[in-house]
C-alpha cells in the first residue's frame, strides 16, 4: 500500500512510500529511522499522535519529528 512519509529529522523530506499491508507505526519507524530511539520522536498519523501498534492504512500521512534537535542544550 502507498502512504505519505514526512521525515522531519535532519533536512527532512516528504515522499510516498510503499509498505506491506498491516504494517504498524513501530515497524515503519524501525525500518526508516532505526530502533531504540522512539522516545526521542513525536510520531503522528494523519496529524494525530499515534500508538506504536497502530496499523497503517492506504493513503495515511505519517510524520516523524524529533523532540530535541541534536546538539541543543
Amino acid at each position: 500500500m502507498k502512504i505519505l512519509l514526512i521525515n522531519n529529522d535532519g533536512a527532512g523530506f516528504a515522499n510516498y512510500v510503499e509498505v506491506a499491508d498491516n504494517t504498524t507505526v513501530s515497524e515503519l519507524f524501525n525500518e526508516r529511522v532505526g530502533s531504540g530511539k522512539e522516545h526521542n520522536y513525536l510520531i503522528r498519523v494523519n496529524r494525530l499522535p499515534s500508538a506504536a501498534d497502530q496499523q497503517l492504512c492506504e493513503g495515511d500521512r505519517i510524520s516523524i519529528t524529533p523532540i530535541k534537535i541534536e546538539g541543543a542544550a
